[in-house]
This record gives structure tokens, C-alpha cells and sequence, in this order.
């Protein structure tokens, strides 16, 4: 780590008090200052939008910013003076081909050996990965390495651009606002990014997007370089001193910890990065959406502004983008339910939903389908308490780390809380007799109400409740059993997503750098995942240290039908929980007790979240199998009203969900509206079917018909159903 000695930092401290000298953006500051718009257009466009007093803190600015570049700049420049007194020695530098280039310690860069490769790679290049590190593509080598370089169409790429973007985004907010940024990554679902601030009382909303397009537009325009700098503690505070927020960040850093900080342009970030080369990159970026959020999730701390947006290396990618969000907007689940009538919210139990009759048929639907798979694939389904005595949550590490996110209450002067999950009543389960190997694997299946306490600002929908059930499963192995059950796992994930129409990626994340549990024992778990992926056969990649403290895991990433990208399913290993609680079963060997690994795992994840993905992703128009509205009954007139309701009877009593339309509409309409409710098929029937016995047969998408006898049309709903359509 390059730091500045304490001497230079001492004197460097005492020279701030003075102005500080003029820097190569000395003209970026002015014009940020500045009070006089520029003229011209821009003049024009500043007199436009004055219209639309902003406040600004225009004190924070002038006194913040300047001072952060001159502390950035000279440890900066005392950094580069270090450098250039290490050796250069030679380095040699393996590509992904197995190519070896050569290069000097300290001085080549990953940009270097791009611009040997080829102009085009140069060119395109966003980011780098050095022995599985992401690297600036700026920041020197630092002695033999494996290198990878990484382009957009990359996940690498991708979330590197935007969190550069989100650079960017903050950049302009400060310039706009003079607000006080906080943090800004790129999303966890991998689309685009945000940056939450504080803006004292100010609300943001639509109508100050396009003065943050601007600034964020000239940011690019300027073509600002991502420049990197370690500091030690003590400089990351000096340097943030005038932001509390992010005081309190770097004081809750490890003490050995290495504290980076980026700047490009004006703005100077604690950041971890790494970053993009420069802002010039983003050739399309958008706002999309702002909302409230409370810092650190914390509903009792400061309420922040949060700004999403989203960018592209060009236009084009970013009107595709912009036209796939309108299209999800028009079949958004909140609007279509008003239509179908499948759910509600109520204020008096916020963030919990109350599912109407043809919603329920649905959420039954769905756990018909996951309860008959259990039976095929060999699991047992139990029912759980919903509350349990801290004391469980203790044992289960979950008071200690997961306690603000929980219900909890008292009950005779003793503490208890509503479950957020199943696994700790799983080890109950497990540990109430004693085991032996020749039980395992046990799979536990639990459809269980769970509770989270998620903050009222973050409810949204049926995406993130307060209350929800999960297809949860938890399958206790031996070491040597979880290739096979990983395997039975990515099976049966790919099975009920190929029949809900996504596809998935897979990614396997490994040992993080802080973990419990023996070494040899995660190579092992890594080793059986890693095996278990290759005799899937579908491609799949390492990302490396991104497990979880517990035990290596497998990420599965749904697109669904609009090329948008979910979490739902679940498969992790655990370590921790059977040690936790003790687990054990006999060996072969009867005196000799060994210790189960526990694979957590869920398909659909949230029921209530896949309702809303699948709502959506079918665009509100269900499958026959899983429809609430299977068949509506047209009666032509009067006289064939009865003949109208011994059909409905006999598709009823076959288990098919079918209604009859008694209004006095004439046919045409009745078949419109059919069509309009969703009903996936629209049975006319008049005179003619009434003395024949039969029906006539219209699909939902179609205008054509055809005459069934209600045998035949039977048949025809139990292969739909069968075939899962």
C-alpha cells in the first residue's frame, strides 16, 4: 500500500489552511461555482429550468470540494514519486489463451497490454482481473500475474460501467444540489445503478432529471479520468471530514482495511472501485426512477434521496432499454391485478397481501405443482412453528446479525420472534432423535409463512413484503453426497423454469476472504459444485470470493420473456448452521458421529414474488394450467341458459375452473369481455349445441372456433394441463 510518509502528511495539513493552488480543473470548479450561466445555448437552457428553484448549497461546495482535489492531488503525487523509486523488474504476465507477455513492475499497465493485443480491444476495454482481482485498467502491475480483460458485454464490464456511472450520477448531484453524497453501486440485480444522498428537506422527483442528465452529460463530455489513490485512515477522514456519512462509513472499516478513494473531475469518493478509464465511455445515461430511502436501511436514521439510472456506450442500447421498461410498465403486476382482481394491500398490515379467490387459486396452483415434484424427487414435507424464543435465533447467529429485520416481541417476560426463515426449525427438526447415515440425504420441504421486518419506504408490491411463503427446502447430506444432491437440485430448477418459459445462468461463488469452517473442507464443497455444474452441462461461471461466510453457493439468475433478470432460486452449502446447533449422525461405525452438511435451497423462492414475475412475465394472460379463469360459458339467449350451466357442472366437476355468463349482452359482447377477463377458452353455446351436446370452442388469442363434444374438450384441458400449457 502507497501511502504519504506522516511527515509529508503533517505538512501537507498545515498548507491547507492556506488557498490552495490552481489545478488542471481549476476551470470545471469555476464553472461549478460560478453564479453567471455560460453563454449561449447553455445559457438559454440554465434560463429554462430557473423556473425550477433548486436550492443549493453553495457554502458546502465551495469550501468541500476544492479542499478534497488539493488533498487528492498531493497524495497523489507523493504516491507517484514512491512508485517511481521501486524497481522495475521485469514481470511476466499470462492471458487467458496461455499467451505470456512481458512487461516492468510498477509500471506496465493492463491498458498496455490491451494496446498489444489489438486497437479494438484497446479501444473497448473497461476493466481488468489480475490473479482473479478486478484491476484498474490504469493501475500498474505489480508483479507476475494472470490477467483477464474484460468489454461491456461482459457481467465484469457491465457492473464496472455502471458503477462508474453511478460516479457520474453522483458528480452531477453534487454539482446541482450541493447535497451530501452517500453511497452509489451499481444494483445487486444488475441493471444499471443509483447514488443516495442528503438533501436536507428536498424531495426529488421526475422533474429535476433532466437538470441532472446535464450536468451528468458535461461529466462525459469532459472525458474525465477515473484516478485511484490508497490513504491511510486518518486522510480518508480528513478528506470526508465535512460529510458525516461518510465518517461514519471509514470509521467502520477493519482497522487493516485498505481505504481507496476515486475522483473524476470535481468529485473525490471513497470507493473501493475499480472504475472505467474515463467518464467519455458513457455515451448514453438516463435517470429512471427516484425514491426515498433511509441511510444505512436504518428506518430511524437520516431519510436519503435515492437517484436510479441506467447507461450504455451508446444510444442505441439505451432507447432498446428504454422501450423494454415501457413495455414492463404496461403489464407492471400492481395495475394488472385491478383488472383481474388476484390481490390487494391494505395500510392497516402494510407490506402483507391479501390474496382474492381466482389470486389464490394460483398461489395454490403453484404449490400443487412444487408438492408433486417433492413426491417425484423424494422429499418430506413438514410444518414448522411460526414464532420461536430468541434463544433459537441466538443459537442460529440470527439475533446477532438479522435482529433489526425481525419481528419481536414479548410473551410472559420472555423474548420471541416471528421466523424470517425456515433453517434454524430445520435443525430442530433434524437433532430431535438421533440420526444415522442411513437416512441420509434428508430433504425437508416447508411451505411455512415467514416475516421480515423490511423498512415501509422499501415495500413494493409483491416484489419485497413483509410477509411471504418460500418453497424452502433444506437437505441434510454427507460431505460425499453433495454432488449428487446439487446435481437432483439444478434438475429440478431447470425442469419448472423450462415450463415457466426463462432461461438461467449459473454462477458458482466461492470462499470469501472471512469464513468459518476448515480449508480443506470449502475446497472439497467447491470441488463437489464445481463437478456437479460440469455434469449439468449447462455453461456456467466462477465468481470468485463472493460466497457466503458459510459455505460456497450456486447463483441462478432468471430472464424472463422481456429479457429482464431475477434472484429466485436458491442453492447454498452451510458449514455453519449444523455446527451451530450441533448436528450430528451415527457412522457405519455406530460409535462414531459425524457432522452433516445442510444445503439450503428453494425454486420459486418468494411464492409471492414469482406470482408477480410470472404475472408479468406472461403478461397477464395464464397458462390453462396455471389460469384462475380457465373456461367461460357463453349462452347465446335464454334458451340455452340451462343447457349453459349442466356444461359449467360437468367441467367443474372435472377440476377445471369455468363461469357462466347469465348477463343479457348480446354474444359478440359476451365474447369480447370473456377475452378482455383473460379466460384461456370461450364456450359458445346455442340452440344447435343444445340439442347436439356439444360446444362450440373458441381459444382466448384466437377468432377462429371449433365444434367439440364436451368429451373431447375435456380430454383437450387434461393434456393441457398435463403438458403444463
Amino acid at each position: 500500500m502507497l501511502l504519504a510518509s506522516p511527515l509529508c502528511w503533517r505538512l501537507f495539513t498545515q498548507s491547507i489552511r492556506r488557498p490552495p493552488p490552481p489545478c488542471k480543473h481549476f476551470s470545471i470548479l469555476r464553472r461549478c461555482f460560478s453564479s453567471t450561466p455560460p453563454m449561449g445555448k447553455t445559457a438559454k437552457s440554465c434560463e429554462a429550468n430557473s423556473s425550477a428553484s433548486i436550492p443549493k448549497d453553495e457554502t458546502y461546495l465551495e469550501n468541500v470540494i476544492p479542499k478534497r482535489i488539493a488533498l487528492f492531488e498531493s497524495i497523489q503525487n507523493q504516491q507517484r514519486l514512491q512508485r517511481l523509486a521501486l524497481s522495475p523488474d521485469p514481470i511476466k504476465i499470462e492471458l487467458v489463451d496461455g499467451t505470456i507477455k512481458e512487461g516492468k513492475k510498477w509500471n506496465t499497465t493492463p491498458l498496455d497490454i490491451a494496446k498489444e493485443i489489438s486497437k479494438s480491444l484497446a479501444a473497448n476495454a473497461l476493466i481488468a482481473k489480475v490473479n482473479g482481482v478486478l484491476w484498474d485498467l490504469s493501475r500498474p502491475l505489480e508483479g507476475d500475474c494472470k490477467l483477464e480483460i474484460f468489454k461491456f458485454e461482459t457481467d465484469e464490464g457491465r457492473d464496472t460501467f455502471w458503477h462508474s456511472s453511478a460516479h457520474i450520477l453522483g458528480e452531477s448531484l453534487e454539482r446541482t444540489f450541493g447535497c451530501k453524497l452517500c453511497i452509489g453501486p451499481c444494483t445487486t440485480r444488475g441493471e444499471g445503478f443509483y447514488y443516495d444522498a442528503f438533501y436536507g428537506d428536498l424531495g426529488l422527483n421526475e422533474d429535476h432529471f433532466q437538470r441532472i442528465k446535464e450536468e451528468a452529460t458535461k461529466a462525459v463530455s469532459e472525458k474525465q479520468p477515473f484516478e485511484r489513490i490508497e490513504v491511510s485512515r486518518q486522510q480518508a477522514l480528513d478528506m470526508f471530514s465535512d460529510n458525516r456519512f461518510k465518517v461514519e462509513i471509514i470509521k467502520d472499516l477493519p482497522e487493516d482495511k485498505t481505504i481507496t478513494v476515486y475522483r473524476c473531475g470535481p468529485l473525490v469518493d471513497l470507493c473501493r472501485g475499480p472504475h472505467i478509464p474515463n467518464t467519455s465511455f458513457v455515451k448514453a445515461l438516463a435517470c429512471t426512477k427516484a425514491s426515498s430511502a433511509y441511510w444505512r436501511g436504518d428506518k430511524d436514521r437520516e431519510s436519503l434521496q435515492r437517484v436510479y439510472g441506467i447507461s450504455f456506450p451508446d444510444q442505441k442500447q439505451l432507447k432498446v432499454y428504454l422501450d423494454m421498461l415501457a413495455e414492463a410498465k404496461k403489464y407492471d403486476h400492481r395495475e394488472l391485478t385491478k383488472k383481474q382482481e388476484l390481490f390487494f394491500f391494505h395500510p392497516l398490515s402494510p407490506g402483507s397481501c391479501f390474496f382474492l379467490p381466482h389470486g389464490a387459486r394460483i398461489c395454490n396452483k403453484l404449490l400443487e405443482f412444487i408438492k408433486s415434484q417433492y413426491w417425484k424427487r423424494g422429499y418430506k414435507e413438514v410444518w414448522s412453528p411460526n414464532m420461536y424464543n430468541m434463544q433459537l435465533w441466538e443459537t442460529s447467529g440470527h439475533a446477532a446479525n438479522y435482529k433489526e429485520n425481525m419481528f419481536v416481541f414479548e410473551i410472559e417476560k420472555q423474548e420471541f420472534g416471528l421466523k424470517p426463515m425456515n433453517c434454524p426449525g430445520h435443525c430442530l427438526i433434524f437433532d430431535h432423535r438421533v440420526r444415522s447415515y442411513r437416512e441420509l440425504p434428508l430433504r425437508l420441504a416447508d411451505f411455512g409463512v415467514l416475516h421480515r421486518n423490511e423498512a415501509s419506504g422499501a415495500l413494493t408490491g409483491l416484489t419485497r413484503v413483509r410477509r411471504f411463503q418460500q418453497d424452502d427446502a433444506h437437505i441434510f447430506c454427507r460431505e460425499s453426497q453433495i454432488k449428487e444432491e446439487v446435481k437432483g437440485v439444478l434438475d429440478f430448477i431447470s425442469y419448472v423454469y423450462e415450463i415457466f418459459g426463462f432461461t438461467f445462468n449459473l454462477k458458482l461463488s466461492t470462499r470469501p476472504e472471512k469464513y468459518l469452517g476448515d480449508l480443506e473442507s470449502w475446497e472439497k464443497a467447491e470441488a463437489a459444485l464445481a463437478e456437479a455444474l460440469n455434469e449439468f452441462g449447462k455453461p456456467w461461471e466462477i465468481n470468485e470470493g463472493d460466497g457466503a461466510f458459510y459455505g460456497p453457493k450456486i447463483d441462478i439468475t432468471v430472464s424472463d420473456a422481456m429479457k429482464r433478470k431475477f434472484q429466485c432460486a436458491t442453492l447454498q452449502l452451510d458449514f455453519q448452521l449444523p455446527q451451530r446447533f450441533n448436528l450430528s449422525y451415527s457412522a457405519e461405525d455406530e460409535s462414531k458421529r459425524e457432522r452433516p452438511v445442510m444445503i439450503h435451497r428453494a425454486i420459486l423462492g418468494s411464492v409471492e414474488r414469482m406470482f408477480a414475475i410470472l404475472l408479468e412475465h406472461f403478461k397477464g394472460k395464464w397458462p390453462f394450467w396455471l389460469s384462475p379463469r380457465q373456461a367461460m360459458v357463453c349462452p347465446v339467449s335464454d334458451k340455452s341458459l340451462s343447457y349453459a350451466f349442466e356444461l359449467r357442472e360437468r367441467i367443474h366437476d372435472a377440476g377445471y375452473y369455468v363461469d357462466v355468463d347469465t348477463s343479457d349482452r348480446t354474444i359478440q359482447k359476451k365474447v369480447r369481455e370473456a377475452q378482455m377477463a383473460q379466460y384461456n377458452y370461450i364456450l359458445v353455446v346455442g340452440e344447435a349445441e343444445a340439442s347436439s351436446g356439444q360446444v362450440s370452442v373458441r381459444v382466448r388469442s384466437k377468432s377462429d372456433h371449433e365444434v367439440m363434444t364436451v368429451d373431447g374438450l375435456l380430454t383437450h384441458f387434461k393434456d393441457l394441463v398435463a403438458s403444463f400449457q
